[in-house]
């Protein structure tokens, strides 16, 4: 009898030893549970802050953690503009009807470019007629009255094969989307619907190097991490075919398809020890991360100004929620400094 006494005794010890040790554990994880820093948005900027997130990481130890998604620049201030997100990556400046949700639900905003683009236009490295293009060829192509009718080549130009014309290019929530569409056609979002469609570049880049006839657009990371796969096509702008490049963005030939790149960061998450010290680490960084992973970085006097403004509490967008085609890096940064 007193065996069995000492049994149950010894049995309820341990199991009350084993809740205090689960609660224990329970409590140490949610104390030492590691902040979380939220952004969403571009494809075309994840690359760069992608690279960012990974190098705070490891300079946290594990002790901040950092999730980057990809809706595409509208999903991605939809979320932000919500206040689910803390960051969110712009692969244009915020419009006006984003500004007018975030102004509704209390949202401010810092508005940081950094770096330049240069939006590409692709073919399969297979297709061996095309030399370069104009911008009025791009919008016979993609206007939305080309939409069911302009479906081969030969219908843009009659020097091109009778051979069908695939379409690939950002969702509707890109950025880029919008840019191109500014760009080329004349107004953001004016497009044909029947190509391709994705908010994430890979899956263009797939269609394109699997596809002889394909034809698609997205940011130049995409290509020049896959130059064996993809053709990047010269633009002439009015002045003669130029490659996209490091050289042709920054000196401003590029044109009418180089572009600035953002990310928006909420004033109220900046609050945070954690978000306001990866955004430092993000500015303080950007140029040699941008450069590898393939973009532009700006001049150093950019992100100066940019981590500036952010750490004196300057909020708002210097593009007043219009669209900018064609803003040289000089025209950036008379307006950033202005802010």
């Amino acid at each position: 009898m007193q065996i069995a006494d000492a049994s149950s005794k010894f049995s309820i010890a341990a199991a009350v030893a084993l809740l205090i040790g689960i609660a224990g554990a329970t409590t140490t994880q949610q104390v030492f549970a590691a902040p979380t820093i939220k952004i969403d948005g571009s494809s075309t900027v994840f690359p760069i802050t992608e690279a960012v997130a990974e190098e705070f990481q490891k300079a946290k130890r594990g002790k901040v953690r950092v999730t980057v998604g990809i809706s595409g620049t509208g999903g991605g201030f939809k979320k932000f503009c919500r206040g689910e997100t803390d960051v969110s990556n712009a692969s244009r400046p915020i419009q006006k009807k984003e500004m007018e949700a975030c102004k509704k639900a209390g949202i401010e905003y810092f508005e940081l470019p950094v770096a330049y683009d240069a939006l590409t236009v692709m073919i399969n490295p297979k297709n061996d007629w095309i030399k370069s293009m104009t911008v009025a060829e791009l919008k016979k192509i993609w206007e939305p009255g080309a939409q069911g009718k302009i479906t081969k080549w030969n219908q843009v130009n009659p020097k091109w094969p009778d051979a069908p014309l695939n379409l690939y290019g950002p969702g509707a929530d890109s950025g880029t989307f919008d840019y191109f569409t500014e760009a080329v056609v004349g107004k953001a979002k004016s497009s044909r619907g029947d190509f391709t469609a994705s908010e994430d570049d890979n899956v263009l880049v797939q269609g394109v190097a699997t596809d002889k006839n394909a034809f698609g657009y997205f940011g130049f990371a995409y290509y020049a991490e896959n130059p064996n796969k993809l053709k990047a096509v010269p633009i002439d702008g009015g002045k003669g075919p130029i490659m996209p490049s490091a050289q042709t963005v920054e000196n401003g030939t590029y044109e009418p398809l180089s572009r600035p790149i953002f990310i928006y960061v909420s004033k109220k998450a900046a609050a945070k020890p954690e978000i306001k010290e990866f955004v430092e680490f993000y500015l303080k960084n950007a140029a040699p991360l941008t450069r590898e992973v393939k973009y532009v970085p700006l001049p150093t006097n950019a992100y100066t100004t940019a981590l500036s403004n952010f750490q004196k509490g300057k909020v708002g967008t210097v593009f007043g929620g219009e669209a900018q085609v064609g803003l040289k890096i000089e025209e950036l940064l008379a307006r950033e400094a202005k802010l």
